[in-house]
């Protein structure tokens, strides 16, 4: 028989919410072509073993793995007993949903004892009541096992047991959160590993059964090297399946095919990073296209006004469809007034440059990220675009070709205010979908995750985590809330903005605020703390105050922004400066921010 023309996707049910039911039509509707069947997801199921079979069937699902079996090995002989009889009721239950692996996880049990050769003996036992049936028993060193708790010491006790039914389940987490070295995999055959369990999970420093519980995450999303580990796995000649177990307290209550779909990507993208090139490259992006804005008949005038203070031109009205160009320097947004549902101002699509639009396309389509349909007229450019997981809108462009979209509108640029591009841009995210959006944008688009930070906000805890290109030219910064309860705080529901760029925030603040931008004012206490803490130059503190321009520094460089009022509901502005590769957001000025905004909002 011929090896597949690739590995086998496969996803624990554990891992998306729901009855079994809906978990294993959102499987399969993601593109998986197998499930690891949890128990606890069939016991509470009403079909019968046989017909979740032949539900399995119908989906093009095959059934990879039942487990888990729980603490079976090194126990005394009446636990053993009872231990085999359960073993054997199980089996049954396999036999009928046709499931030919069971995964057997190492004991926590106070019955065990520590003793290799007697775990090695019982396991070797219960492999042998399994091929007599023709299955197969994988077992697995839990992280927080009794007394077996690395794969190395697993797979010693799989080796000394010698039974050809009997081989392991390597599990990234339990692997990566201990801190071993998986170099050691190498050693072992692959047809000894019977099964590759996958999970990503943030760097923590916690209990490690509450951290496996309530923090794992796809691949991608978190700190592991997951690539490495698989390259490994594979090279000891492993041909079954990449499998997805998560455990995550915010992929149980979200909708499980959208789940299934993140989960895929996750899956695709790894194979990417392990060196399986089965996705179309990520082109070089060179920087932002344009910001789209959707405004309303109240927004629209408010943040029309505030560009041009900001020292913005109206260049263009778009041929087709109620949307405005406004351009400074390479800093390009569009206010598009298209009737829509939601009142405001927000962010509705960004615009990235691309060396190559249409194979950024195709990438974006291979990771099933959703393409949104768009009417285009004759001699309009022919843009392609997908949503981001928070709906934004994200249009593939090479060297401005959609500006031809645009007839003139006015006599030219006015003078602007010094602002040179668009420096980033920053999205608040539904709190489901914060780990969800780094991932399709560091798959879809190619970009790099940068470090998670958190600060006390006003209002909570706000996490930040920015993805960027290796040149820094497109950055988009990715913010949530942590916890939120009730309706009170902070009265701008999801803030978003853009940052421009300038060479000299100190003159671009005075001549912005010269033409009455609504400029963000900034407590005199700040800049006392400033003082005390970072001590810059009197002169530049003086400009500083004088200007309500926030100030930070790191060990690269300093970083000089300031803000907008809030226009129409949501969006504002921000203006930086960025000296001597100061690579940053300003993340410990937000607070300051947040709180100047609030003041502005209760007047109202």
């Amino acid at each position: 028989m011929s090896a597949p023309d690739r590995p086998r996707h496969g996803i624990a049910t554990v891992c998306l919410s729901g009855t079994l039911e809906d978990k294993l039509a959102a499987a399969a509707a993601a593109g998986f072509d197998g499930v690891e069947i949890f128990e606890n997801d069939l016991v509470s199921a009403p079909a019968s073993p046989a017909e979740v079979r032949a539900r399995c069937a119908d989906l093009g699902l095959s059934i990879d793995l039942y487990q888990p079996f729980r603490d079976f090995e090194a126990v005394p002989p009446d636990v053993l007993a009872a231990n085999l009889r359960r073993a054997e009721l199980k089996f049954d239950v396999m036999e009928r949903l046709g499931a030919d692996t069971m995964l057997v996880c190492s004991s926590v049990s106070p019955d065990s004892v520590d003793d290799d050769d007697l775990a090695a003996e019982q396991l070797h036992l219960l492999a042998d009541r399994a091929a007599a049936r023709g299955l197969r028993i994988a077992y697995e060193a839990l992280a927080w096992g009794r007394h077996v708790n690395t794969y190395d010491h697993s797979w010693r006790i799989v080796r000394r047991a010698a039974h050809p039914a009997l081989g392991l389940c390597l599990d990234s987490f339990h692997v990566l959160s201990r801190g071993s070295d998986p170099a050691g995999i190498r050693v072992i055959p692959g047809d000894k590993i019977f099964f590759l369990q996958l999970a990503d999970a943030p760097k923590l420093h916690m209990d490690v059964l509450q951290w496996s519980r309530h923090h794992r995450l796809f691949p991608g999303q978190g700190s592991f090297d997951l690539a490495g580990f698989v390259s490994t796995v594979l090279g000891t000649g492993y041909a079954g399946p990449l499998s997805l177990e998560v455990f995550n307290d915010v992929f149980r209550q979200a909708d499980p095919r959208r789940a299934a779909v993140d989960a895929m990507r996750s899956l695709l993208a790894l194979r990417e990073d392990s060196g399986d090139a089965t996705l179309p490259p990520a082109p070089a992006l060179s920087g932002h296209a344009f910001t789209e804005l959707a405004v309303d008949g109240t927004s629209g005038p408010v943040v029309a006004r505030a560009l041009t203070a900001l020292g913005f031109t109206h260049t263009g009205q778009h041929r087709s469809k109620p949307v405005q160009l406004w351009e400074q320097g390479e800093a390009r947004i569009l206010l598009n007034a298209t009737p829509r549902a939601a009142a405001g101002a927000e962010v509705a699509a960004l615009g990235v440059e691309s060396a190559d639009p249409v194979t950024s396309a195709k990438r974006a389509e291979a990771l099933l990220a959703p393409v949104l349909p768009r009417q285009a007229g004759a001699d309009e450019a022919a843009l392609s675009s997908v949503a981001a997981p928070d709906g934004t809108a994200v249009f593939f462009c090479r060297s401005g070709d959609w500006r031809s979209d645009f007839a003139p509108a006015g006599a030219g640029r006015a003078p602007g205010a010094g602002l040179t591009g668009t420096d980033h841009v920053s999205l608040t995210q539904p709190f489901d979908n914060f780990d969800e959006a780094a991932l399709f944008y560091r798959s879809v688009l190619g970009l790099d995750p940068e470090p998670a930070t958190e600060f006390a906000a006003p209002f909570g805890l706000v996490r930040s985590r920015a993805v960027t290109d290796e040149a820094k030219r497109v950055r988009i910064a990715l913010n949530v809330a942590r916890l939120r309860r009730g309706e009170w705080a902070p009265r701008v529901p999801s803030p978003q903005h853009v940052a421009f760029g300038s060479d000299d925030v100190i003159a671009s603040a005075a001549a912005m605020r010269e033409r009455g931008a609504p400029l963000l004012e900034i407590p005199d206490n700040y800049y006392d703390d400033l003082d005390a803490r970072l001590a810059p130059p009197p002169g530049l503190l003086a400009a500083l105050r004088e200007h309500s321009v926030l100030y930070d520094r790191d060990e690269t460089g300093e970083y000089l922004h300031f803000y907008t009022e809030v226009l129409g509901g949501r969006v504002f502005f921000e203006v930086v400066q960025r000296l001597h590769g100061y690579a940053g957001y300003g993340a410990v000025n937000a607070p300051v921010r947040m709180a100047a905004h609030r003041r502005l909002r209760a007047r109202t």
